[in-house]
Order: structure tokens, then C-alpha cells, then sequence
């Protein structure tokens, strides 16, 4: 990844779950907060109501996949935290990758810039 840090702080994900934005589908929930920073920072959960060990592997690597693809699209200095949904084991690795392509980077712009819009209020 080329200017992104790994979430691994419990208080992190806490902190975006409850001040950040957030961006609901059928595969992901994604949560989007602006850190101030010249990288941004990245975390994936993959909860037990996922399925077993095996179907939450495949979950993260799916995410991590689209995120590398669409790295370069998204704005610098964000946090973002995606949880895995169930439908993630069963859909396959393309599928997803378009869903960001078409609508994860354009949401998660639009919630940056109320976010920073919040901010300035």
C-alpha cells in the first residue's frame, strides 16, 4: 500500500466507529474519518458472525484487494475502518473491486467532504 498505515489500536476503531461517517451496502459497512495527517490509516474487521476462520480470511483479502486497487482514488488523510457483512463469502473477488470502483470511492468522498464541511462549522 503506498500511503497507507495499518489501524491496530483497539481505541482507534472505537474512535471512528463513534465520530466518523459511515457507508452501508450489502458487503460492507465503512467508516470514514479525516485524521489530519499525510497518509492515511486503514483497518478491516472481520466479526465470527461472518462465518469460520476460512470465510473471514477470504473477507479481509477481498477487502485489502479493492482497497490496493483503489488506493490512488481516494483523498490523503482519512481513516477508514471497512466491516465485513456476511454476503462477502459468497460473491467473488471482482465483484466487490466494481462495487468500489462504482460507488465505495465516490461515498467515501462525499462523507470526507461533510466531514471536513462538520468541521469548519
Amino acid at each position: 500500500m503506498l500511503y497507507t498505515e495499518i489501524l491496530k489500536d483497539n481505541r482507534n476503531f472505537l474512535e471512528l466507529y463513534k465520530k466518523g461517517r459511515y457507508i452501508a451496502s450489502k458487503y460492507s459497512v465503512i467508516y470514514v474519518m479525516p485524521n489530519n495527517r499525510p497518509f492515511n490509516r486503514f483497518g478491516i474487521t472481520a466479526g465470527k458472525k461472518i462465518g469460520n476462520a476460512v470465510c473471514r480470511n477470504r473477507a479481509k483479502r477481498l477487502i485489502r484487494l479493492a482497497y490496493r486497487q483503489y488506493e490512488i482514488d481516494l483523498p490523503v488523510g482519512i481513516d477508514i475502518v471497512i466491516v465485513a457483512r456476511k454476503p462477502m463469502c459468497e460473491i467473488k473477488s471482482d465483484e466487490y473491486c466494481s462495487y468500489m470502483e462504482k460507488y465505495g470511492v465516490k461515498e467515501i468522498h462525499k462523507a470526507i467532504e461533510k466531514s471536513i464541511g462538520k468541521l469548519k462549522k
